[in-house]
């Protein structure tokens, strides 16, 4: 299988809670998309942890193309 799977063709849009630390699904196996629930142990992939400096709603990317991430640019749209 390719790495990353392309989990969705439009982003998630998620609350994110200021110094939380998130672990974003790099490669597109999670069932618990659009963060990380350790099936990526198969590949050499590793999720993107991230954490925000204040609350705020964000659209993650779940087609794994963003130039951005974890945070969606529209990648999926082309």
């Amino acid at each position: 299988m390719k790495l990353p799977k392309r989990a969705a063709e439009t982003p998630s849009k998620m609350e994110l809670e200021q110094d939380k630390k998130y672990a974003w699904c790099t490669c597109g196996l999670s069932e618990k998309q659009t963060l990380c629930d350790g099936s990526h142990k198969s590949s050499e992939m590793r999720p993107l942890i991230f954490e925000v400096d204040e609350d705020k709603t964000a659209h993650l990317c779940n087609c794994k193309q963003t130039k951005n991430p974890p945070y969606c640019d529209g990648s999926h749209k082309s």
